[in-house]
């Protein structure tokens, strides 16, 4: 073989992508391409605008529910909820913090996993459930 056919790059694929590189903030795959990697899952740059939808809807739920919960408190309302119950027991009001940040971790996680199978309709079923209790407790201020 003649020198000049031999191949003297070094191969890219021998190491991973870094965390932090510039496709961190400015990659451009959407989608994962071929059909075989679509049914394992995988990582993306930038996500779909239904992901975006239901995080930013859980995100509101989650608000809303930590402000109903307030106002139910202030009518003389229980948390059914035993953990965020002892929350409120430490915390006091600032609960709302900890709620925030209890739930925005997770969903952070959920998002960077969304091409894999089950994570839509996990965030699916969380935008259902914080649904029904933003609608209990909407039912639960009017009745009383």
């Amino acid at each position: 073989m003649r020198e000049c056919d031999q191949r003297t790059l070094k191969d890219r694929r021998t190491q991973p992508t870094p965390a932090l590189s510039r496709y961190t903030f400015f990659g451009r795959r959407k989608e994962i391409r071929r059909r075989s990697d679509q049914s394992k899952g995988g990582y993306v740059d930038r996500y779909s605008s239904d992901t975006l939808f239901l995080v930013v809807l859980i995100i509101g739920m989650n608000v809303l529910d930590a402000l109903f919960t307030i106002m139910a408190l202030e009518l003389k309302g229980l948390e059914l909820n035993p953990v965020v119950h002892a929350v409120i027991t430490i915390h006091g009001d600032d609960f709302w913090i900890w709620k925030f940040f209890m739930v925005s971790i997770p969903l952070s996680f959920l998002c960077l996993h969304s091409k894999f199978r089950p994570v839509k309709a996990i965030l699916v079923s969380i935008c259902i459930i914080y649904t029904a209790v933003v609608v209990y407790e909407v039912a639960f201020m009017i009745h009383q």
